[in-house]
């Protein structure tokens, strides 16, 4: 009995030991609105594959730039499709790799309860200061928000009153802290895991004011030999990653 004990002792030191020798570090760019959702999948990630993975989020109007000019990032998980096609435009992300990962969801939101009325018209009666959207020329989130204030026939109007945030983390905390009244921020960072925004006072933006929010992931051209970048892209398509992804109000291809 004692030889067997000792055997699977060895065994698992042996196997532990062989997951650690395969391991691989991964640098990934993760769009801001993905940050919630991505910290645990990252933690299940690494769990299951033994794989470590390095985060960095932004908006990726920024990451498109910084991997032009040659950051170490080997996985962008994306926030639209219109960077990855001009990644794998440039040769710095492999086409082959790429899989739509969510669907986007904007949301119009104050901490105020009550201040926000389910139908959006808070907008049209412009009973507000300030409305913060992200950048439209770096955020996809924020271009989303402008191309539903033109819809709305708001934009030229409520102009004077929008307060520009670097990204979607960014006009999230404008409106949380109180800088602004109210703001266009992801569904996924106002929402919780059982799938209520219980804060403030939110109106669902109806999906037919902005173009579809595709969100991609692809190996970039540094990561092309990095079977952890390839393992990281299945993994997010795959059935726990979508799970998470679905519980933080994201729509599946």
């Amino acid at each position: 009995m004692a030889y067997f004990r000792y055997f699977r002792i060895a065994l698992s030191s042996i196997l532990a030991w062989i997951t650690i020798a395969q391991a691989d570090e991964v640098h990934v760019a993760v769009g801001a609105n993905f940050a919630s959702p991505m910290k645990l999948i990252a933690a299940e990630f690494e769990k299951e594959t033994g794989h470590k993975i390095v985060l960095s989020y932004g908006t990726v109007g920024k990451f498109y730039a910084q991997i032009k000019n040659g950051a170490p990032f080997e996985v962008l998980v994306s926030s639209d499709q219109e960077t990855p096609d001009k990644l794998v435009a440039d040769g710095l992300a492999l086409e082959t790799t790429r899989r739509t990962y969510a669907i986007g969801r904007l949301v119009l939101w104050s901490a105020k309860p009550g201040f926000v009325d389910p139908n959006g018209e808070v907008l049209k009666k412009g009973e507000f200061r300030h409305l913060a959207i992200a950048n439209p020329k770096l955020a996809v989130y924020g271009a989303a928000a402008q191309e539903t204030l033109k819809r709305m026939g708001l934009w030229e109007t409520l102009a004077p009153r929008i307060v520009q945030a670097e990204n979607i983390t960014q006009a999230h905390q404008f409106v949380a802290s109180g800088n602004a009244e109210l703001g266009f921020v992801a569904l996924s960072q106002v929402i919780d895991r059982d799938g209520r925004i219980n804060t403030g006072s939110h109106w669902l933006v109806p999906a037919d004011l902005y173009p579809r929010l595709r969100q991609d992931v692809i190996v970039l051209a540094r990561g092309r030999h990095n079977p952890a970048a390839a393992a990281l892209v299945d993994y997010l398509v795959g059935s726990k990653a979508r799970a998470i992804i679905k519980s933080y109000g994201y729509g599946l291809e």
